[in-house]
C-alpha cells in the first residue's frame, strides 16, 4: 500500500462496463477505493497522473493489447498488475508474467478468487519495502531472515537447493512464479530449460512441507505455467 494512504488504490482497465462494475463492487466492499478506465490509453494516463496500488488489467482491450499495457506501466512503475483474461493458453500466461504482471485470472471469475490474489499482490509488495518477512503459507512459516522453516511447531530440514527453491516461492507467496523464472534463480541461466530438474526438487519440497504430498495444498502447481506458494 502507498505510504500515507488509509486504504489501497485499485486502478481497473477493462473495456466492458459489466465487469468494471462487477470489479468495483466487489473491492468496494472491501474497502479499498477503486478508479477505472475504459481503454488503455485512459488507464496508463491514470496510472500515470495518479499511481494506484494495484492495477486489474483486462488483456483484450480495443486500443492496444495488454501485454503491451504491461510493458509500458513496467517501464517506469513497480504497482502489482493482475491480468484478467478469457485466454487459457499457457505460452501467453509464461510471456505476461516474464514481462511483468504479477498474477492472472482467467475469465470468467468470482471476486473472492481475485480479491485473493490482490491481497496477495498487495503483501508482495509491502513486505517487499519492508525486509526480509515471516511469510506464512497454510501450516507453513518461513523466516526468511533466519532462513528458517517450520511446519506446525516441527522444524523442517531443507537442502540448499530445497531451501533456495521455498525462499523464491515465499518472496512472490501467493503469486505464480514461473518455471523458467525458478530454474533461473535457483540453477542459474545455463539451466533455464532444465525442467526435470524443478520437478525433482519441488517432488522433495512436497515431501517435507506438505501434510499429505500427493495432495498438495501450500506448493501448488499451475499446469504449463510453473508454481505457486499459496497463502490465501
Amino acid at each position: 500500500m502507498a505510504v500515507g494512504r488509509q486504504t489501497p488504490a485499485v486502478l481497473v482497465i477493462d473495456d466492458e462496463v459489466q465487469i468494471r462494475r462487477f470489479v468495483r463492487a466487489g473491492f468496494e466492499l472491501e474497502n479499498f477505493t477503486v478508479r477505472d478506465a475504459a481503454s488503455a490509453v485512459e488507464g496508463i494516463r491514470s496510472a500515470t497522473l495518479k499511481p494506484a496500488d494495484l492495477v486489474v488489467l483486462d488483456l483484450g482491450l480495443p486500443d492496444m493489447d495488454g501485454a503491451a499495457v504491461v510493458e509500458r506501466l513496467r517501464s517506469w512503475s513497480q504497482v502489482p498488475i493482475i491480468v484478467l483474461s478469457v485466454r487459457s493458453d499457457e505460452d501467453e500466461k509464461v510471456r505476461l508474467l516474464e514481462l511483468g504482471a504479477d498474477d492472472y485470472v482467467v475469465k470468467p471469475f468470482g471476486m473472492a478468487e481475485l480479491l485473493a490474489r490482490a491481497r496477495a499482490a498487495l503483501r508482495r509488495q509491502s513486505s517487499g519495502r519492508g525486509g526480509e518477512p515471516v511469510v506464512r503459507a497454510g501450516h507453513l512459516t518461513i523466516d526468511l531472515a533466519q532462513r528458517r522453516v517450520l511446519a506446525g511447531n516441527d522444524e523442517v530440514r531443507l537442502s540448499p537447493k530445497e531451501y533456495r527453491l521455498l525462499q523464491v516461492l515465499a518472496q512472490h507467496a501467493g503469486n505464480v512464479v514461473t518455471r523458467q523464472h525458478l530454474l533461473k534463480e535457483v540453477w542459474g541461466n545455463a539451466h533455464k530449460e532444465d525442467a526435470h530438474y524443478l520437478r525433482i526438487f519441488v517432488r522433495k519440497l512436497r515431501g517435507k512441507i506438505e501434510k499429505d504430498p500427493a495432495r498438495p495444498a501450500v506448493l501448488t502447481t499451475e499446469l504449463g505455467v510453473g508454481y505457486r506458494l499459496r497463502t490465501d
